[in-house]
Order: structure tokens, then sequence, then C-alpha cells
């Protein structure tokens, strides 16, 4: 069966059979040119070929890569959420522990402040501590004498220094300290006592009470004889070495006083001064004398002075306040007569032999409010 002969297009090539038998020189040569450029188009597809190859390895490449780096940052990813996951259960315990400590914090507070309270209830009742310490005079105790005989210009003395002990009276008590010891026990084992106040009675009773801890020390007070104490020395706009030579000038003086100096320890800031003379007793001269004559930049100055003191604390106890005289009663009423009426009625009372009395040393009656004594130690 015979059929047309078809003709193939590609690329602007056209293909058709030759007819049979036919083998001109014209048509090998168009067979050989088409086979030519089949021969290019060939070479141009394994090109093709090749790129498409390579394109497809570096996009696995690439592929890989990504890949990698998806599994990289998923890690990363968890990596995070676990330490997210991590760092809050570490905030929440340190939250936790935070709270407690807050908490813990407030309680401490709560009883610093319960403290500070109680401090200041025991600064209010004790607040004539410092006022009895810094009024109190010293005991003059002994003087020292000089270690192996050694004689120097010195003045060496021990005073005693006792402390007194506040206690709080409060309203409609009384506080009565007998001469014999004997009389105060005596009251404190009857214990209750009725006592006649301007026709009417009184039933009071003995109430124990302490005292607090007293302070007691000695101090050693060395005076010395060759040094002074200078103050108030004026502020001038002068050097420091300009006003030591003249504070030394002005004390080298004989007829104030004076005499040769050995030494000028001047201090600007505080306005003082410590002169050493070179001839020991020369302070001897200064002891009655509290103010010296000084003459600076044309203006007189009369300058405190003092001896030069070194004071050493020794000995430093507490002692147990116990007064064995004493007695603190309560249970007065209201009365309508002044304070030192009822007190002589008290008194009156307890001198007594007849009512186990004796005769008081001191009494002290609080009819309004708290009042504060205080005792001492015996002698």
């Amino acid at each position: 069966m015979d059929s047309p002969p078809l003709s193939l297009k590609d690329d602007g090539f056209t293909m058709a059979p030759t007819a049979p038998f036919d083998s001109s020189k014209d048509e090998m040569e168009r067979l050989e040119e088409e086979l030519k450029k089949w021969k290019k188009r060939v070479e141009a597809a394994e090109k093709v070929k090749t790129y498409l190859l390579l394109c497809q390895s570096s996009a696995m490449e690439e592929c890989d890569k990504v890949e990698d780096g998806l599994i990289k940052l998923k890690n990363l990813q968890e990596k995070q959420h676990k330490e997210a996951v991590m760092s809050r259960d570490t905030h929440e315990r340190e939250l936790y522990v935070l709270n407690q400590e807050n908490a813990e914090l407030k309680r401490e507070i709560e009883k610093l402040e319960e403290d500070l309270a109680e401090c200041s209830l025991m600064l209010s009742r004790y607040s004539q501590i410092n006022k009895e310490v810094a009024e109190m005079k010293m005991k003059f105790a002994y003087m020292e004498d000089t270690k192996d005989d050694y004689q120097d210009m010195n003045t060496h003395c021990v005073f005693g220094v006792t402390t007194k002990i506040p206690f709080r009276l409060d309203q409609n008590q009384v506080l009565l300290t007998f001469e014999d010891e004997e009389v105060a026990q005596r009251l404190i084992k009857i214990g209750k006592h009725t006592v006649n106040l301007d026709n009417k009675t009184a039933d009071m009773r003995v109430i124990p009470f302490t005292l607090e801890m007293g302070i007691k020390f000695k101090l050693h007070v060395t005076i010395s004889g060759k040094k002074i104490s200078v103050s108030e020395v004026p502020e001038l706009s002068i050097p420091e070495d300009w006003m030591r030579d003249k504070l030394e000038v002005n004390f080298y003086k004989s007829e104030h006083g004076g005499g040769e100096v050995e030494n000028v320890n001047y201090d600007k800031q505080s306005r003082t001064a410590v002169i050493t003379f070179l001839r020991p007793g020369a302070t001897n001269s200064f002891v009655r004398c509290t103010e010296y004559p000084c003459f600076v930049n044309g203006t007189w100055y009369r300058l405190p002075v003092s001896p030069d003191t070194n004071v050493k604390l020794e000995n430093l106890q507490l002692y147990c306040g116990i007064s064995k005289k004493t007695i603190l009663l309560e249970g007065i009423k209201e009365m309508e007569g002044d304070e030192e009426s009822v007190q002589d009625m008290i008194k009156i009372h307890f001198q007594k032999p007849s009512n186990n009395g004796g005769e008081i040393e001191k009494i002290k009656y609080a009819s309004k409010g708290v009042t504060w004594v205080c005792f001492e130690e015996d002698a």
C-alpha cells in the first residue's frame, strides 16, 4: 500500500524523502549539510544537557544547604525553646525565692520596728542616763606614784566614776528608803500595810522592784608638766608656719607666765594648738589661768588655755543595782491633798516603831503622772 511522502519540520529544517533511486550529487550534498546541522543541534543539546546537569547539581547542593540550615534552625529553635523553658523555670524559682526572702525581710522589718519601738521606750525610760553621766562629778581616788621612782613633772591621779541608776516611779507609787536595812526587810515580809491618810485609810502593799545595771570605772588622768592646750586660735589669712611662729613668740613671754618653747603643734582646721615648753614644770603658771593674751597682726586676742591631759579609762564594770534599804509601795487612791502633805503622812506612819517602821532617809511620792528617781551606789 503506497502512501504519499510526509514532510518533517523541526527548527526551520525541512526533511522530505527523496525520490527513489535519486542519487544525484546535489542530493548528497544536501544530505551532508543536513547531517552537519543535526550534529550541531546534538552538540548544542549536549551542552544544554551538561548545563542543566550542573544546574541540577548546584540546585541539589543548595537544597542540601537549605535543608541543613532548616535543620540547624529547627535545632536552634528547639534549643532556644528549651532554654526559654529552663529560663522561665529558673526565673520562677528565683521569683519564689525572692518572694520568700521578701516575706522574711518583711518579718524582720516588723521585728525591727517592734525592737525600735521597744528601744524608743527604753530610751524614753532611761533618758536621764546621759544627763546623769554628763553631769556627774568625778570622785578623786588617789594620786599615782611614778614607776621606778622616776621623777617627772607630770601629775598622775585617779578618779572613780559611778553612774546613777534611773528608776521610773509611776503615779500613786511611793519609794521609801530607810536608814536601817532591817526595817525595810521587815516591812517587805509583812507585805500589806494600812495607812491613815487625812481621815481615810489606804491599803498599801509592798511590791517587788528591780533596778537596771549601773556602770563604774576608773579614769587615770595624766596632767602634763610641759604642755598646754590652746583653743580658739584666730582664723587669719596667713600661712600656718607664720601662725605657728606667732604662737611661739607670744608664749615665749615670761611676763604672761610663758617660757622657752620647745615645739608648737598647730591645727588650723580645729583652730587649736599644743604648746610644749622646754622647761619641765613650766605649765604650773597656767594652773589658775584660763586665758592667755596673744598679739597677732596688730590685734590682741585672749586665747583659752588649759593643761594638756591624757585620760585613760580602766576597770569598766557593770554592777547590779540592789537597794536593800528601799521599798516600793502602791495602793494609794486619788487624794485631794497636795503631794507634800500626803508624803508627810506616809512618812509619819512608817517612822513609828509601832507600825514596824524606823528612821526614813528619803521618801518620794508620785501623785501626778510619772516621775524619775536615781539610785547611787553606796560608798
